[in-house]
């Protein structure tokens, strides 16, 4: 009996590692080129093609989970994932709740775009911007009318139904757009830069997880592979 008991019990050691290394991976799964659902319906985009190399360089099993961007953050605390990988930028009041790594894209542009038909001052009017963004602090105290939504897409969808005058979002998010859209949309204003750069989120007791993916994240960008990454999708104009 005592035989059988401590070989069950080496058997779960030998188990218990494998589990604890398995960490989830929280995203949003709906701001391209940062994170999408593509046609097979599996979650991709910059931040998988990242996500997936800091867990193969820190031998860790890593389990993608979508998640809504409002209800992210809670979460994250609540134990549904391990970790937000969702275009998060660092701020000083998202810190004081979450911890993050370091940065793994340098500050970006937010910019702002309208109906090509409207006013070019439109961005001082009404502005969409997702909810809980920097973008829509930064609206709300720049003296604009600042409408929010759940989604990114629904922010565009209101500029083309004449609901808001711009929006404003990342340029990264916002250039395929204007691009695609037949002269509808264009960039109006000068670019603004917001926020810290964008790190992943971390639960605050989670220290050496964090210690874990600073040392990978360092380690691509010392071998020029998270440029690599960053050049791929056309992330940021900022590079390591």
């Amino acid at each position: 009996m005592k035989k059988i008991i401590l070989s069950m019990f080496v058997l779960a050691m030998l188990i218990l590692p494998v589990s604890a290394d398995t960490i989830r991976m929280g995203t949003e799964g709906a701001y391209p080129p940062y994170n999408f659902i593509n046609d097979n319906g599996e979650i991709d985009g910059f931040e998988r093609d990242l996500g997936d190399e800091l867990c193969e360089r820190a031998k860790l099993d890593c389990e993608w989970v979508q998640n809504d961007w409002d209800s992210i953050i809670p979460n994250l605390l609540s134990g549904n994932y391990d970790t937000i990988i969702a275009g998060m930028s660092i701020t000083d009041e998202r810190d004081e709740v979450i911890d993050f790594t370091q940065d793994y894209l340098p500050p970006d542009p937010s910019s702002y775009i309208t109906l090509s038909s409207g006013n070019k001052a439109a961005y001082i009017g009404v502005v969409a911007a997702q909810t809980s963004t920097i973008q829509a602090s930064y609206i709300a105290e720049s003296g604009a009318i600042l409408v929010e939504f759940a989604t990114p897409d629904e922010t565009i969808s209101a500029l083309r139904n004449g609901e808001v005058d711009a929006v404003m979002a990342d340029k990264a998010f916002l250039s395929p757009i204007v691009a695609e859209s037949n002269d509808e949309l264009k960039f109006i204003g000068k670019d603004v830069f917001i926020g810290g750069g964008v790190g992943m989120g971390i639960r605050e007791s989670d220290n050496s997880l964090k210690d874990t993916f600073n040392a990978v994240i360092t380690s691509m960008k010392s071998d020029g592979s998270l440029n690599a990454l960053i050049d791929k999708w056309d992330i940021s104009e900022g590079r390591y």
